[in-house]
């Protein structure tokens, strides 16, 4: 700030002590103190920064025209080295950094004459020296020697950028407080990948086998589970271990074998009868397979044994071949006796519709040379024997006189003239009139073709 006074004193330094201006050994004063005053108009002074030093349990004040506070230091004689930590009114600071203007207070008016220069006050800068302090870090491989100002153990570590994983053991704990030469031991637990069950699970461990890395990571195995490595197996950094699943089991398959169906005649039964004699039985053999399975998957079948377990029966079915005249009276009142009832698909043709050329020397004729007429059916000889007589429902009697190609099992086709041809095309009752034909020509069991409708 800048004053204008009027004085009787002769030189600068009496001038100043007359304003009770205190001014310090290092504080600059422009021109000198022993300066005559008449030839000065101006007089400049200016302060040093003023410092409040504690270190090494001392106090020191001093002013300083140093720029930053490893200068100030300097002028107060103390060397700092590069581990310790130096505060500048409660902040950490580097020793070239730049120090940022002092802060300053405004003291209460008074009258005194030395309150001609104002009533603001410059705080010192309150400066801490922390000294670093030796430490030895046992890390597993060779000691070394940290320099630290962290008040506690881990605070050190972190300082030495030593990282510290879940697993490690740390004596003395983090938590205990720093002292001169301190010897820090670390326990390092070793990084382990297990890989069970579908899970990958990376951890720690400070086990020296896989038995133990399993124990600690509560990961279990039975039976006939493969743990690789083995459980012997000393850890190493970054150990990969793998637990196999293993389980068998026992799986019983069967093979099934189809009974025969054996018919046999029975005298006793009415023709076109069945009766259930042995219900037959399928033959069941059975093999035994032990199945291993790893991690659920299957990976080995292995036959163990093979039995019959039931032999296969045949099924027996008596069919009837007893033949008895049995007698009815058709729709014109005629008495109609017959020794067999088939149900049969019928059809209908005629000369005409036959599918024979008319040219052909054979058109017109049946199989049997018969020519083409109504009252003629074609049949299956195997079912109904040719030259045999049936009665058709709705069509009246029939001589069983021709064949067909399509004319198979149950199926009769109904002959006509070309000039009064009936289509058919629909079941109907076929009546084998008697007398039976001798026992060879008869087929005793009927094949179910066509099916007949339900």
């Amino acid at each position: 700030m800048t004053r204008l006074v009027r004085t009787h004193r002769t030189d600068v330094e009496s001038l100043l002590l007359d304003m009770g201006l205190n001014v310090n050994d290092v504080d600059r004063i422009t021109p000198g103190p022993s300066t005559a005053l008449g030839s000065v108009d101006e007089v400049v002074v200016q302060r040093a920064l003023q410092f409040r030093i504690l270190s090494d349990g001392r106090v020191i004040t001093l002013g300083s025209w140093g720029k930053t506070v490893g200068e100030a230091l300097a002028d107060a004689e103390l060397v700092v080295d590069a581990y310790d930590e130096v505060l500048v009114n409660g902040v950490r600071r580097q020793l070239d950094e730049q120090l940022s203007a002092p802060s300053t207070r405004m003291s209460e008016v008074t009258y005194r004459r030395s309150d001609i220069w104002g009533n603001r006050r410059v705080d010192p800068y309150e400066v801490r020296v922390i000294r670093a302090v030796p430490i030895v870090i046992d890390d597993g491989t060779l000691p070394f020697e940290v320099r630290t100002t962290a008040q506690t153990v881990g605070e050190a570590l972190r300082q030495a950028e030593i990282t510290i994983y879940l697993g490690d053991i740390v004596h003395p704990s983090l938590g205990s407080e720093i002292v001169t030469s301190m010897r820090v031991t670390i326990q390092r637990s070793l990084p382990v990948v297990v890989e069970a069950d579908g899970r990958v699970v990376r951890t720690r461990t400070r086990g020296e086998t896989v038995s133990d890395a399993l124990a600690e990571t509560k990961i279990g195995f039975a039976g006939l589970d493969v743990v690789e490595p083995g459980l012997d197996e000393e850890l190493h950094d970054g150990i990969r271990i793998s637990i196999t699943r293993v389980s068998h089991q026992v799986e019983v398959e069967e093979e099934i074998a189809s009974f025969e169906t054996v018919y046999v005649p029975d005298t006793t039964l009415p023709i076109d009868t069945q009766q259930m004699m042995e219900p037959g039985a399928e033959g069941i053999t059975r093999s035994r397979f032990r199945i291993r399975y790893e991690n659920g998957q299957e990976t080995e079948r292995r036959l163990e044994d093979t039995w019959v377990a039931q032999e296969p029966a045949e099924r027996v079915i008596a069919y009837g071949q007893g033949i008895e005249p049995q007698t009815f009276t058709a729709a014109d009142g005629r008495q109609i006796t017959y020794w067999r009832k088939i149900r049969m698909f019928a059809s209908s043709y005629s000369a005409g519709t036959a599918g024979v050329s008319p040219d052909k020397s054979y058109y017109g004729r049946t199989y049997t040379g018969e020519i083409m007429r109504f009252g003629i059916v074609a049949v299956d000889p195997a079912i109904i024997p040719l030259r045999s007589q049936v009665y058709v429902q709705d069509y009246g009697l029939g001589d069983a006189l021709d064949i067909g190609s399509a004319i198979r099992a149950r199926r009769i086709d109904l002959g006509y003239d070309d000039s009064n041809l009936v289509m058919w095309n629909r079941w109907v009752d076929v009546y084998l009139l008697w007398p039976p034909p001798p026992a060879h020509q008869i087929t005793w069991v009927l094949p179910n073709w066509p099916r007949l409708p339900q």
